[in-house]
């Protein structure tokens, strides 16, 4: 099988963090995002809506992440995604409230206006409104998150591990760009601490830090 995507990826890092805890062989090629690559013909055959990551398993192709998950887990029996139906159904939810709300305020709302230069709105004051509009939505759904989805679990849909967790947590430690602070969200904050206490966070993770989160140490953004 083989997977496009790109280190700093939001999207890619969950499905390489599933891959290296569970042993799954993926055929890794790189679209360097920072040079447009996504944007050329070439990829865009591969996926027209020009995003990572992609999966191939011979003729066979996944473009989103949250299928791609779930597509390894069932192909390779990963106990991440258990096949008892209500388990299951449940693991589905929470990656589909993680897509439909969370990740579009937090990610697309918050972090990436103020850190890629195309969804930054050229208006300040448009650019100050819309910021302030996704810090009260996102702040809404962590605080549903902390209470209502980790509560006193250890991950995110009960005591074992799933994919939804290796969602969440890319979503999630994309607020490290942008220096977000989940302190006043206890649960959230212990649940990343676990998350990120993986034997194979480090590696995994180690392009997002250097070439994402590293070059905005000492910028100053709008938090939480």
């Amino acid at each position: 099988m083989k997977l496009y995507y790109h280190p700093v990826s939001t999207t890619s890092r969950p499905v390489l963090l599933l891959a290296a805890d569970d042993g799954i062989a993926l055929d890794l090629e790189v679209v360097d995002l920072f040079t447009g690559a996504h944007l050329q013909p070439a990829f865009s055959g591969i996926n027209p809506s020009q995003q990572v990551p992609v999966l191939e398993d011979g003729d066979f192709r996944l473009t989103e992440s949250s299928t791609i998950l779930k597509y390894l887990a069932e192909k390779t029996g990963s106990p991440a995604y258990p096949s008892e139906l209500k388990k299951r159904a449940r693991i589905n939810e929470t990656m589909d409230w993680l897509n439909t709300g969370l990740y579009r305020e937090l990610g697309y709302g918050l972090v990436y206006p103020q850190t890629l230069p195309n969804y930054k709105r050229e208006d300040a004051a448009v650019q100050k409104a819309n910021l302030a509009w996704s810090r009260e939505k996102a702040r809404r759904w962590l605080g549903i998150l902390d209470t209502n989805i980790i509560g006193n679990r250890k991950y995110l849909c009960g005591s074992e591990i799933s994919i939804a967790d290796y969602l969440g947590i890319g979503m999630l430690s994309v607020g490290e760009v942008a220096h977000l602070d989940y302190s006043a969200w206890p649960n959230i904050s212990r649940w990343i601490a676990t998350m990120k206490a993986r034997p194979t966070w480090a590696k995994v993770n180690e392009g997002f830090y250097a070439y994402f989160v590293g070059p905005y140490k000492n910028a100053v953004f709008e938090g939480l």
